[in-house]
């Protein structure tokens, strides 16, 4: 089994050490990732200037551009073979709710299910400072990397969104099949003035409010579940297919 791992944290963060150590359990790894973070970049792709993939010293790949960049040139180019799984991570941060539509981590994922590879995005929700509760995963993750490549027809389709708890492996209570809740930042802007007096914006920071019910991936990693959500690309809403049709603006 080949196994692509990717992330969106860049190719010297600890989370994509531990999950490409996590995957080698499993068959053989090859890690493309970007040279610097990338948070928040989404299913971006470089188009205005080439990209510039250097092998590295241990036989990885570090690439000038955004996490869908890195899928798409080891799918596309970089690889001799075609994977069986992508995965992408370990993030330092959640990623739940609506984080999944601004996350280079979910965007690498997504990259695979576009090429017609099964993709697993996994995701730590505890503070990216905290590498010790990070590292205690090891053995949690090896075993749940073990069990998902070894699902049989595992469908090309299919994207798995995983978010392990901040409380550290030991206090984990299990693992949770969950539906996606929602966050809403307040506060998230921060309004500034340049050195030259020009006003300016920074965005990030505040504080962040969830809901969602007893089946959420945010209601299960808060009570210390590891959270495993399937998403799909189809984002087109069914229950208003008919209402829209009502409006009659089809010509």
């Amino acid at each position: 089994m080949h196994i692509l791992v990717s992330n969106d944290d860049g190719i010297l963060a600890p989370g994509l050490a531990l999950l490409a150590d996590v995957c080698q359990s499993v068959g053989q790894v090859t890690v493309v990732a970007p040279d610097r973070e990338q948070s928040g970049t989404s299913h971006s792709l470089t188009m205005h200037r080439p990209l510039r993939p250097a092998r590295r010293p241990d036989g990885s790949f570090q690439v000038d551009g955004t996490p869908t960049d890195c899928v798409l040139l080891a799918l596309g180019e970089l690889l001799a073979e075609r994977p069986s799984f992508v995965f992408s991570g370990v993030n330092h941060g959640p990623n739940m709710g609506e984080d999944v539509l601004y996350s280079g981590t979910v965007a690498a994922a997504m990259e695979g299910v576009t090429l017609g590879v099964p993709s697993v995005a996994i995701s730590f929700a505890g503070p990216a400072s905290d590498l010790t509760t990070l590292l205690s995963y090891r053995d949690l993750l090896t075993d749940l990397v073990r069990r998902i490549t070894r699902v049989e027809a595992f469908p090309a389709a299919a994207l798995l969104n995983i978010n392990l708890p901040p409380c550290g492996a030991a206090a984990v209570k299990g693992v949770k099949v969950t539906s996606l809740g929602s966050r809403y930042f307040k506060e998230s802007l921060t309004r500034m003035k340049d050195p030259w007096g020009r006003e300016i914006f920074w965005i990030g920071g505040g504080s962040i409010h969830w809901t969602g019910g007893a089946e959420s991936d945010h209601h299960a990693v808060a009570h210390d579940y590891i959270s495993i959500t399937p998403l799909h690309m189809d984002l087109t809403n069914y229950d208003l297919l008919e209402t829209v049709r009502g409006w009659s603006l089809e010509g």
